[in-house]
């Protein structure tokens, strides 16, 4: 409704229903809070950044659990990993949780119009009940490798290698825990394309036509966008590798696993070695990546980072021109963090602050932009969302709502986060043992107990001052004088999320 006809409306004394606002929600994998409106002035984000100068800006939000399906799965229920009995790659929430009703479902059930393109659920598990429509689908999703890489050399080896299996007659070897097939080629590829040319500038090609339509239909809408870089391989148009200069990117200042850190609290980088050109790169406690490959890496990981990020400006330039920006939320989220050499590590899949601590923004009608530095979580976007969109949020979600934080950004948020992380199956510890690792995060503490799992003996503990070691690279653990605030950190770890409210 126009302001002439709301005024004419009110004028004749009829009743004006507010309409109810739309909801972007922009899912982006492997994305760490290393951007330009996080203060890291190296990195060129500048349409990420102007959507943060127009809404609130959570500085410390964490995912609760440092992997694509469990974190996505939790934040798109409002249930923690351990109620979803989701803690891996291969596991659907929908065999393990039928009755979950997920935050898109929940607004489609009050007269939302839901539909998604890309990776917002995890990519071999999309959730048709979740949507109004089926999902939007581009070529090549979710990872056909063809889609993947665009370079001439990329292209051949890629040939050449599929040649070489169908002439052995064993596929079946080459489907790995994704069930993808195992065609990596190397990590990196910068090909003069046009941004189209790979699946996230393709899509949002699609995502652009659908907000058209969606502003024709006239319906409230969620609308989910999941970007698929800057997840691995890093492969980006030639444009964004020459943002920057390589020698200029500032290397991870702790490029060493943790003094006294729990064995099985380190990655163990076997996703980088699924790549050609890092198949004999070494575990974290076996050796190092040389400097050059590091600068490649964290310049391969910035291209991909600007690169996504033109595509969100793309899309948010779309919104507005549609004239739907006013009257819609946008959730811009990652779903966890990614080592790039911290801790001697290349990927995510530990507790550490480095790889649950995401980036979050939230811009919603009539909410002022600001800056949120309380401690959040991702199960707190669905009760968010609910209240914002005035729909009534379902007893069961294991989440706050942080409506009281965007209306006033400076009041103290979470007193306690929570995340876990279960190392099995091909990512077991180095003694081949799995383990499931519980942290609790405080303002000034990190802890975890690390137990057997499934028997739950406890079998390590890991402790970090944040206040005089933000990196995490002490375990303090072992010291006299950890006894007490262990002790107490133990029992609030026991007690759980119920125990801490904002």
């Amino acid at each position: 409704m126009t302001r002439a006809a709301f005024l004419r409306a009110i004028g004749a004394g009829l009743a004006v229903r507010p309409r109810r606002p739309n909801v972007l929600f922009i899912a982006v994998d492997d994305l760490r809070p290393e951007l330009g409106i996080y203060g890291a002035g190296h990195v060129k984000s500048p349409h990420i950044d102007a959507l943060g100068r127009s809404g609130t800006v959570f500085t410390r939000a964490y995912c609760q659990q440092a992997l694509c399906n469990p974190s996505r799965a939790s934040m798109l229920t409002g249930l923690r990993p351990d109620t979803l009995r989701v803690w891996n790659l291969q596991t659907d929430f929908r065999t393990t949780r039928p009755e979950a009703v997920t935050l898109p479902q929940r607004l489609k059930q009050n007269g939302y119009h839901a539909v998604n393109v890309g990776k917002l659920f995890h990519n071999i598990f999309p959730d048709p009940v979740s949507f109004s429509e089926p999902d939007l689908r581009i070529p090549g999703y979710p990872f056909d490798p063809d889609a993947v890489y665009r370079s001439a050399s990329e292209v051949a080896a890629l040939e050449e290698r599929k040649r070489q299996i169908t002439v052995a007659g064993n596929q079946a070897r080459h489907i790995d825990q994704y069930g993808e097939w195992y065609l990596k080629n190397n990590a990196t590829e910068a090909p003069d394309v046009p941004d189209n040319a790979y699946f996230d500038g393709a899509q949002t090609d699609a995502a652009i036509a659908k907000l058209a339509a969606l502003q024709k239909a006239g319906t409230p809408f969620f609308f989910g966008v999941g970007y698929y870089r800057p997840h691995l391989p890093f492969n980006a148009p030639r444009r964004y590798w020459d943002l920057y200069d390589r020698e200029k990117i500032p290397l991870a200042p702790d490029p060493f696993l943790p003094d006294g850190g729990a064995p099985m609290g380190h990655n163990m980088n076997r996703e980088l070695r699924g790549y050609r050109d890092f198949a004999n790169a070494p575990r974290p406690d076996q050796g190092t990546v040389t400097e050059a490959q590091a600068r490649l890496l964290r310049h391969g990981y910035l291209a991909s980072v600007s690169y996504v990020d033109a595509q969100i400006g793309r899309l948010l330039a779309a919104l507005e021109r549609t004239g739907l920006a006013e009257n819609t939320i946008v959730v811009l989220w990652g779903d966890h963090g990614w080592k790039l050499g911290e801790h001697n590590g290349w990927g995510k899949m530990t507790n550490h602050e480095i790889d649950t601590r995401v980036p979050l923004i939230v811009r919603a009608p009539g909410v002022r932009p600001g800056v949120c530095g309380g401690l959040v979580e991702a199960v707190d976007i669905y009760p968010t969302v609910c209240e914002l969109t005035g729909v009534e949020r379902a007893v069961e979600l294991e989440g706050q709502s942080l409506v009281p934080l965007l209306r006033a950004p400076g009041r103290r948020g979470k007193s306690a986060v929570f995340s876990q992380y279960l190392r099995d199956g091909i990512w077991v510890a180095p003694d081949g043992v799995p383990y499931m690792g519980y942290a609790i995060r405080t303002e000034r503490y990190r802890y975890v107990e690390w137990k057997k799992w499934p028997e739950g003996r406890l079998d390590a503990r890991e402790l970090y001052d944040l206040r005089r070691d933000p990196g995490e690279d002490v375990n303090v653990a072992g010291r006299p004088e950890a006894r007490t605030v262990m002790a107490g950190l133990s029992e609030r770890l026991r007690r759980g999320w119920r125990g801490e409210r904002m």
